[in-house]
């Protein structure tokens, strides 16, 4: 079987229940799906008809008998639970231990490194929720010109600034500098502009984020399928998380809804290869602000886009969709990523309807995208291609 076009759209952060060593990470009980199915804004008749409620877990939710694509759910073999250790290993990277992570904010040597090339101070240096940084040290940025550097429980060096104090191409050039300063052993996994707009008490952030991220260590099945000759598309931010790497074309995007409708231009041209949507709301703006009801809204409404994709697609397309990771938004005690499994489904004229269970790395998706396309490789993963095609 022959297949010309593969889907593949992550819907960040939406975990399907904490991994078996998910206590190591502080996650203990985490399950970002079983906490947005208790919302009344949860309606996911589409996704549930494919098999979203028959992947193994998914006890609390009554599954689809004569559901209609393959599902399962995978373990994540690397060490870590964030955006760029998820996506490399979903395209067959496989990470033995987790990018650097600043629980008491980054070292001074590196600080002082960024401050001489920008010429501007530090504000912060912690820690710190998006929205409620810029909320204490938003003022203070305006007034003195500092730049709001910040980090999470994840791998990432972010800075915030007023569109109105730094131009925006001002501040990709200073996540340039910063990104040229972090390697090495301080190598993290993304710098992030942050840039936000308004008057003290009143700032909010704007879609002109942008992320410099660290190259992957080694090839991955965009690299190959690029030197294969096929097309590899990214959709918003995948470009930025393989740091260009292996992307024959690339189109950024504002939200879930621009990200749904530029993948939906994609079903009706013509190319031969990879289409690789990431949908970043339901992470960026509802798991790490603890918005059990926008998440669950979030994913009914793509659950609502689902049929205009899946009417256009042609017979030798398939359709992919996972996560990266977990972030519930209903685990209170915090607004951070969360160790969870990840679920799938793949679905096509040509892929049988069953459940594959629980599998060991998200890289078997990678591996099979392979198997697809005859693509020669050696990244980490275990096909599976044969047990789903008719």
């Amino acid at each position: 079987m022959s297949f010309k076009r593969a889907f593949l759209i992550v819907l960040d952060s939406c975990g399907c229940g904490e991994l078996p060593d998910a206590a190591d990470y502080g996650d203990k009980g985490a399950n970002t799906l079983k906490s947005i199915s208790t919302s009344s804004k949860f309606d996911i008749h589409t996704l549930k008809k494919l098999g979203m409620f028959n992947i193994d877990g998914v006890d609390y939710l009554e599954g689809d008998d004569n559901h209609t694509a393959t599902v399962c759910r995978f373990m994540e073999a690397s060490k870590g639970k964030d955006t760029t250790i998820g996506h490399w290993e979903i395209s067959g990277i496989i990470s033995p231990k987790p990018l650097p992570t600043y629980p008491h904010g980054f070292p001074q040597d590196i600080l002082d490194k960024f401050s001489e090339a920008t010429g501007r101070g530090v504000l912060c240096n912690k820690p710190y929720s998006g929205t409620e940084v810029i909320k204490d040290y938003g003022e203070q940025h305006m007034k003195t010109g500092d730049l709001i550097v910040y980090t999470s429980a994840d791998s990432v060096f972010q800075i915030a600034a007023h569109e109105d104090i730094v131009p925006i191409e001002q501040l990709y050039e200073y996540c340039r500098i910063a990104r040229n300063i972090l390697v090495g052993e301080h190598g993290v996994g993304r710098v992030i502009a942050r840039p936000f707009i308004g008057e003290p008490g009143n700032f909010s952030r704007t879609s002109n984020r942008h992320d410099f991220s660290i190259e992957p260590p080694h090839n991955t099945i965009l690299d190959d399928m690029k030197s294969a000759g096929l097309d590899v598309i990214a959709i918003g931010k995948i470009f930025d998380i393989f740091a260009g790497k292996g992307i024959t074309e690339k189109t950024y995007t504002t939200c879930n809804a621009d990200g749904m409708v530029k993948t939906l231009e994609y079903v009706d041209k013509d190319f031969t290869g990879l289409c690789f949507t990431n949908l970043v709301d339901f992470d960026m703006q509802y798991g790490h602000r603890n918005n059990v009801d926008g998440y669950a809204n979030a994913l009914t409404e793509f659950d609502r886009w689902l049929p205009s994709f899946m009417e256009r697609m042609r017979d030798d397309d398939v359709l992919m969709i996972t996560a990266d990771h977990g972030c519930d938004p209903g685990y209170t005690c915090s607004t951070d990523h969360s160790r969870e499994h990840i679920p799938f489904i793949m679905y096509g004229k040509n892929i049988k309807a069953v459940n594959l269970g629980t599998r060991k790395t998200y890289s078997d998706i990678g591996k099979t995208i392979a198997d697809m396309f005859n693509v020669k490789t050696e990244i980490s993963g275990e096909s599976f291609l044969d047990e789903v095609v008719k």
